[in-house]
């Protein structure tokens, strides 16, 4: 299932994703507050400015706003990241500058990141498997700059541990706020992240 797939009454496509959007900044701070099961779709109308019969115009079901939460989510890491490495010349260090980015990218979508993983179990299968391809291919970005940009050849099992380091690193600095963001700004954060990477990858800064 994509966005796309997500049934709506209403054809006028940038109308959907305006309404869309809406929603899903509602949700995330009602879910992150309440929970997903504890919220209800009059809930999520009220926050998103509209009424509960406008919102079933743009999803039929509760699950559909959480699915659009967790869509959204690594849409905005894909394009980030996009962006960040055509703006790159590949050096040594081209990888601590996409890394860089993305750790950034998490920072400000703490909210979002926490809400994922606390609900995206309850997505249906179909759903949830969706959402969870979406992160293999993160990962797979990740593996995909290390075959490029390190100066020598990385075993695919290294590069697959390395790239999932990466990806949860950065989700972590939303999900253990609690605890680092009273020991660590988030420059400190990603300055001693990337130290430990460099060194574990033996790449030296130019």
């Amino acid at each position: 299932m994509t966005d796309k797939q997500i049934l709506s009454s209403v054809k006028d496509r940038q109308l959907v994703e305006k309404r869309r959007q809406q929603m899903i900044k509602a949700a995330i701070s009602l879910f992150k507050e309440k929970g997903f099961h504890r919220t209800t779709t009059r809930e999520i109308a009220k926050q998103s400015g509209f009424s509960i019969g406008t919102l079933y115009e743009y999803i039929r079901t509760k699950e559909d706003i959480l699915f659009l939460v967790c869509d959204s989510i690594y849409e905005q890491v894909k394009r980030r990241l996009e962006a960040v490495i055509e703006l790159q010349v590949p050096t040594n260090d081209t990888l601590s500058h996409v890394v860089r980015a993305y750790f950034e990218l998490m920072d400000d979508m703490q909210d979002e990141v926490v809400v994922m993983y606390q609900e995206v179990k309850s997505l249906q299968k179909e759903s949830r498997d969706y959402v969870l391809q979406k992160e293999r291919e993160m990962v797979d970005m990740f593996k995909a700059m290390l075959y490029k940009y390190l100066p020598y050849k990385i075993s695919e099992t290294d590069a697959e541990l390395v790239a999932n380091n990466i990806f949860v690193k950065g989700q972590m600095w939303g999900f253990r706020r609690w605890m680092l963001q009273k020991q660590f700004t988030l420059e400190t954060y990603i300055d001693r992240q990337l130290h430990y990477l460099r060194k574990a990858l033996a790449v030296k800064v130019p």
